[in-house]
């Protein structure tokens, strides 16, 4: 049995009892234990993520199944076989800390690779597309997703007054309010990294790149029936069958793979291929494998790892670099702005976020935590006669890609853009009864909200595909009749 100490190491003599001046005494201000027990529970607390606040993580591997190194010199792609340890997280995007797993929502997939040459985090999520595809209107659309600022209750109304005033959210939407907005868990959806990426190789050509992760456990889905039902009995359901399937040795696991576009190829699209409310046609671009991720390993405590854990598409390693996604391009700064608020500006000293096969060696000090020697004994600045970390010209930097433009507020601007069609593409290709859920579901969700909002909003379906928006209309006329 271990001994119980306060948290600077000393024996704890009395855990039941508090110092006191007598049997009915006050308590005594010097009761150390007493006094950093409460101190440190009421700092229990750290704030809540704005989105993504509830989630679920494991540790694993990724393993290399295919040879990529003529696309990537990033290392640990550098051979077939060679295996990279992760860490990755799963979560809700709108809902709260306690809201349920069920809940229809998007779903994030975040993963860490800790590399020997740092961590590389893929941020995605569980739809290759997203609703927005500029970063200013982030803000003003989760806020939509939240409770209203009077009534302190989910709002239909804000809801779609913004979707139907943004109508390159079509497509999302109507993958959110298909069956694939409620997922049978974690390890029975696919996940992507929605943005489009570059890979260079050891050469210097370069390629642009989307991931996608394909679940070898097949997809399942939920019925809004189902969902509802574990909503009640449940709403850990997902956290829960993620932990179970890991403690009882079935390791979930996604095969890897890229789609992969020549830069040549980017002027040749009919829409922007950097615009994140759209995908790329796979018989254009089809997949191809280059690996395996398994979860194998559940975390020994839940706050330490998947809690304080923190993704950033700005952890990049050599070989992986950003594109001109604008969605992306604010992600970069964005994710490491809210960790460095919510756990520290040492938050990547945190053991979970370390990227501990590699020696990190920089000039920053300082700061809340700073539990790694905090440089030792040299000069934080460069260049220095003194010694420490200096640039490495041996490395390459980011490998050039030519931009030009003036400066301004610009509004998509590629030919022939087209917000619609690939939403009425996905109608489209569904079957009689995937219709019929996908317009029930909206139908159930968008009767909430005022009579012109949803005037507004069946316009926009109507634009993706006549017998969508009219079916949807009907379904609301119906509704309005049957109250």
């Amino acid at each position: 049995m271990s001994r119980l100490t306060t948290s600077n190491g000393t024996p704890v003599v009395d855990n039941q009892n508090s110092l006191s001046a007598g049997e009915t005494g006050p308590l005594l201000l010097q009761d150390f234990h007493f006094i950093d027990k409460l101190a440190h529970f009421d700092r229990e607390r750290i704030p809540e993520r704005v989105v993504h606040a509830k989630g679920a993580g494991a540790h694993g591997y990724f393993e290399v199944t295919k040879d990529v190194s003529h696309l990537c010199k990033a290392k640990f792609l550098e051979r077939v076989g060679k295996r990279t340890p992760l860490f990755t997280r799963f979560s809700t995007v709108g809902g709260e800390k306690g809201s349920a797993d069920t809940a229809r929502d998007p779903r994030g997939f975040a993963v860490k690779f800790y590399t020997e040459e740092g961590n590389w985090d893929m941020v995605g999520n569980n739809t290759p597309i997203f609703f927005i595809r500029d970063p200013i209107k982030f803000p003003d659309f989760i806020h939509t997703q939240k409770r209203n600022p009077q009534t302190n209750l989910p709002d239909a109304d804000m809801f779609w007054d913004f979707l139907s005033q943004t109508p390159e959210s079509c497509h999302q939407v109507s993958i959110l309010f298909s069956s694939r907005g409620t997922p049978d868990g974690y390890r029975h959806m696919h996940g992507f990294s929605s943005h489009t990426l570059k890979m260079v190789n050891a050469k210097g050509a370069q390629n642009f790149v989307k991931f996608h992760f394909k679940t070898e456990q097949g997809v399942k889905n939920l019925t809004p029936e189902q969902a509802n039902k574990l909503k009640a009995e449940n709403p850990d359901y997902a956290t829960q069958d993620l932990f179970d399937s890991i403690e009882k040795g079935n390791y979930p696991s996604w095969k890897v793979c890229i789609q992969v576009m020549p830069l040549a190829d980017v002027p040749k699209q009919a829409f922007n291929p950097f615009d994140v409310t759209k995908v790329w046609s796979q018989k254009a671009y089809p997949l191809q494998e280059i690996g395996r991720m398994v979860l194998n390993r559940n975390p020994e405590n839940y706050f330490a790892e998947v809690e304080q854990a923190a993704f950033s598409p700005s952890h990049m390693v050599p070989g992986i670099e950003p594109s001109p996604d604008k969605m992306l391009q604010g992600r970069l700064f964005s994710y490491p702005d809210t960790h460095r608020h919510r756990l520290g500006a040492n938050y990547l000293q945190i053991p979970v976020n370390c990227p501990y096969a590699a020696r990190v060696s920089n000039h920053q000090r300082d700061g809340f935590m700073a539990i790694n020697g905090n440089g030792g004994k040299l000069p934080n600045y460069e260049p220095s006669s003194f010694g420490g970390p200096k640039e490495d010209k041996t490395t390459t930097d980011a490998s050039p890609y030519e931009v030009s433009g003036t400066v301004g507020h610009h509004p998509p601007a590629w030919k022939n853009q087209d917000d619609f069609k690939q939403a009425g593409d996905l109608y489209r290709l569904l079957s009689a009864e995937e219709k019929t859920a996908l317009v029930n579901n909206i139908v159930g969700h968008l009767s909430g909200a005022k009579k012109h909002l949803q005037k507004r909003q069946v316009e926009i379906f109507r634009k993706c595909d006549s017998d969508y928006g009219a079916r949807i209309e009907q379904g609301l006329l119906k509704s309005s009749s049957a109250l």
